[in-house]
């Protein structure tokens, strides 16, 4: 644990209540680190920040042009969001351009986000199709209907789909594929874990977009229907639609579980990558904040649409100031 630092302090009453440690990485397009908290090629899972370049096989194959998808369902193959009706209503016109039922996806089926998140109520039935990752899935299984491969085994990691991804994560991370450890998500598909410095890269290169030489036929669409979909990729409410919408089309942003972030900027050519051990998402939303303050990132008028982000103050369930929270690192040239 040695490669971990202090990220973000609370305070209670003036006095230290938590302290949550993770890691930095702020890579460019080459690999190289720029700048770092802690140990930044620590080794991360990367959950949902893996999902536009888990979208990559299907790109590559000129997937979205066969089903004839949209720029919005492009986005929705890279979204975590919140099963509301505009994610639910793309998600089930991608399965039925593939000629699919939604009883086909195998991310399983949980109460839609936006009904935790208190932006209204819950639906009389909710179905796989309300499930954060089904836009990811139905990217899936649309793979399997065009290159007729199984539909009913698509999650196993030994399918051809499932290979793709991996060899195709690596090339996007830097890697080589059996250098990548591998896992199971929350949503039963393969997932990998990554040195933070190679999530950082492989996000510096879907920002420049048309710009990288291997992938950018790919990277330019998907970079581009995640800055003009933001409330797709996420939801209401959500830290990556403030993230895109304060970014003014230049930062490409993904939460991942369990305490990952990545952001991404188009104009700079750099992107970060944070983990913070203890799985706090709030946490990991504040330092990379903190991380973009820090790197020169934020004006005025960002720093404040983002200021409720930072959850500077901790409130009672009064909404009493009660705490503070505050950023416990700076970031250290990269090496």
């Amino acid at each position: 644990m040695s490669g971990l630092v202090p990220l973000i302090d609370t305070f209670r009453g003036g006095t230290l209540e938590c302290r949550h440690f993770g890691a930095v990485a702020v890579c460019d397009a080459q690999g190289r680190v720029r700048a770092q908290a802690g140990d930044p090629h620590w080794l991360s899972f990367t959950r949902s920040t893996l999902k536009p370049f888990q979208a990559l096989p299907f790109v590559e194959a000129g997937g979205p042009a066969h089903f004839r998808f949209s720029e919005r369902q492009l986005a929705l193959l890279c979204a975590s969001h919140s099963g509301e009706p505009m994610h639910v209503r793309e998600v089930q016109d991608m399965l039925a351009k593939a000629g699919l039922d939604h009883t086909v996806l195998q991310c399983g089926c949980h109460l839609p986000i936006y009904v935790g998140d208190g932006v209204g109520p819950a639906p009389d039935r909710f179905d796989e199709r309300h499930h954060n990752c089904s836009g990811k899935h139905a990217g899936f299984v649309a793979w399997c209907v065009q290159h007729r491969q199984p539909v009913e085994s698509y999650l196993d990691p030994g399918h051809p789909l499932q290979q793709a991804v991996r060899r195709d994560v690596a090339r996007a991370a830097g890697l080589a594929p059996e250098r990548m450890k591998s896992g199971t998500d929350g949503c039963s598909a393969p997932n990998y874990a990554l040195p933070l410095s190679s999530l950082a890269r492989a996000y510096a290169r879907l920002a420049s977009g048309e710009r990288d030489a291997e992938f950018g036929a790919s990277f330019g669409p998907l970079s581009q229907a995640m800055r003009a979909h933001p409330e797709l990729v996420s939801g209401t409410g959500r830290n990556d639609l403030a993230f895109m919408q304060a970014g003014r089309g230049d930062w490409v942003s993904k939460a991942g579980a369990d305490g990952v972030q990545a952001v991404a900027s188009v104009s700079r050519g750099e992107a970060i990558a944070v983990k913070v051990i203890d799985g706090s998402k709030l946490a990991a939303t504040a330092a990379a904040l903190a991380v973009m303050d820090q790197l020169g990132w934020l004006d005025e008028r960002q720093r404040e649409e983002l200021r409720p982000w930072r959850a500077e103050v901790v409130r009672s369930v009064r909404g009493a100031p009660v705490g503070e929270r505050r950023a416990a690192f700076r970031l250290g040239r990269g090496g």
